[in-house]
C-alpha cells in the first residue's frame, strides 16, 4: 500500500525518544565513544525491536535501557533527533505531530540534586535545558520541512517527586510549542505511590490553559481511564483499550467524546491486547464511532511508521475513507491553538474532500 493514499497525516501519539533512528543510535555512542554490544545496525535493530513472545510492556520499555543512556545529557544528541524527527515525519507526509518526551529522562543534572536516570555521567544539562534544546531544534526543523511540530512534555508514573516541575516547564515553554502534559512510563492506575503529585501538577495545569493527555487503560485496570478523567482532568486518553471493559465509562467516553490515541501495532507488542485483532477493541470503537485517532507510539522498537499502522488497521476491517476520518478526527482534537487548528482542517479538505468533516 502506497502512503500516496494518505498524502497529509496528523499524529498524535509518538514519544521523541522512541522515535529515534537505530543508525543515530550507533553514530552517537561512537563519537561519545559509549561502548555497545552491537556493532551493526542490523545486530542493534534486531535487539532493539519487540518480537519476542509473551509480549509485555515491562520487556517494551526494557528496551529503552539500551539506547538512552547514548543519548541522554549530550547536547548534540538531543538536538539531532528532535530536527531527525522531524524530517522523518515530512518523509511520511505527517503535516501536524505532536511529539513526546520526559524531559527528566534525558537529562544529566536533575534539578532536585538526584542522579540522573539515564546519564552516564553527570553535567550541565537540567530537564530546562532539554526543552529548550528540543524547542531550538522542532522550531528549525517545522520550518525547514515545512511541517508543525508540537510538544507534550510527560510526568513519569514512578517518579512522582517530577510531576511539578513538568507542570512548570509546560507554563514556561507554551510560547514555544509545548502544548500539554502526559504521565507515561507506566500505566495509571488509582493508588499508586504519592498520586497526588502526580494529581496536582494535572489540576494546576487545567487552571493555567495546559492541555491535558494521560497513559490509561493500556496494560493497567480500567480505573486509571476514570482516574484520568476525574482527578487529571485528562481532555485525551493514551491507548485506553480497557475502557471496553466498563459499559457505563465506555458510554460516558462517548458522551463526552474523549478522544482515545490508539496505537495499533503497539497495542500488540506491549500486551495489552491480544494477538488476536478479531478482538481488538478496536473493532467496538468502530462500530461505536468512537472519537479516536491511530498512531505509532514508539518506532524504534517497533520498527513502524505511521502508514503501516494504517495499513495494519485497514486488514482488520477499516477502509481507506474510515482512516481518513481518523485523520479528521486527528485534527478536531489535537492541542494546536484555535487558529491554527481551523487552518489544519482546511488543509485536510482540500487535500481528501469536506464529506470528512461530516465523519
Amino acid at each position: 500500500m502506497s502512503s500516496v493514499k494518505f498524502p497529509y497525516k496528523i499524529e498524535l501519539h509518538v514519544h521523541l525518544d522512541g522515535a529515534i533512528r537505530t543508525e543515530t543510535i550507533l553514530e552517537i555512542a561512537k563519537r561519545r565513544k559509549i561502548k555497545l554490544k552491537w556493532e551493526t545496525l542490523e545486530e542493534l535493530k534486531s535487539h532493539l525491536v519487540v518480537l519476542e513472545r509473551p509480549y509485555t510492556l515491562e520487556a517494551f520499555l526494557e528496551k529503552f535501557h539500551t539506547f538512552m543512556p547514548v543519548v541522554a545529557g549530550d547536547r548534540e544528541a538531543i538536538y539531532k533527533i528532535a530536527y531527525d524527527f522531524c524530517e522523518d515525519c515530512r518523509s511520511h507526509n505527517t503535516f501536524y505531530v505532536e511529539a513526546r518526551y520526559s524531559p527528566q529522562l534525558l537529562a544529566n543534572k536533575m534539578t532536585n540534586g538526584d542522579k540522573p536516570p539515564y546519564a552516564e555521567t553527570e553535567g550541565d544539562i537540567t530537564p530546562r535545558e532539554v526543552v529548550n534544546i528540543i524547542c531550538d531544534a522542532f522550531e528549525k526543523g517545522s520550518k525547514d520541512f515545512g511541517i508543525k511540530v508540537k510538544t507534550i512534555l510527560c510526568c513519569v508514573e514512578y517518579n512522582p517527586e517530577w510531576s511539578m516541575e513538568v507542570f512548570e516547564l509546560c507554563k514556561e515553554f507554551k510560547s514555544r510549542g509545548v502544548v500539554a502534559i502526559d504521565i507515561a512510563c507506566g500505566d495509571l492506575a488509582p493508588g499508586v505511590e504519592h498520586e497526588e503529585l502526580h494529581t496536582s501538577a494535572f489540576k494546576l495545569a487545567r487552571e493555567h490553559g495546559i492541555h491535558r493527555t494521560v497513559h490509561a487503560g493500556e496494560n493497567g485496570p480500567v480505573e486509571g481511564v476514570k482516574l484520568a478523567l476525574d482527578e487529571m482532568h485528562a481532555e485525551r486518553i493514551g491507548h485506553g483499550y480497557r475502557v471496553v471493559d466498563d459499559p457505563e465509562l465506555y458510554e460516558r467516553c462517548r458522551r463526552e467524546n474523549v478522544h482515545f490515541e490508539v496505537c495499533p501495532l503497539s497495542s500488540v507488542r506491549t500486551g495489552s491486547v491480544t494477538e488476536d485483532l478479531d478482538k481488538h477493541p478496536l473493532h467496538k470503537f468502530i462500530d461505536d464511532d468512537v472519537n479516536f485517532s491511530i498512531s505509532s507510539d514508539d518506532p524504534i522498537v517497533l520498527d513502524n511508521d505511521l502508514t503501516q499502522d494504517y495499513e495494519m488497521v485497514m486488514k482488520m476491517g477499516l477502509d481507506q475513507d474510515h482512516v481518513i476520518a481518523t485523520i479528521f478526527h486527528a485534527a478536531r482534537s489535537c492541542f494546536a491553538s484555535p487558529e491554527e487548528k481551523e487552518q489544519i482542517l482546511k488543509d485536510l479538505v482540500q487535500v481528501y474532500g469536506d464529506k470528512f468533516m461530516k465523519m
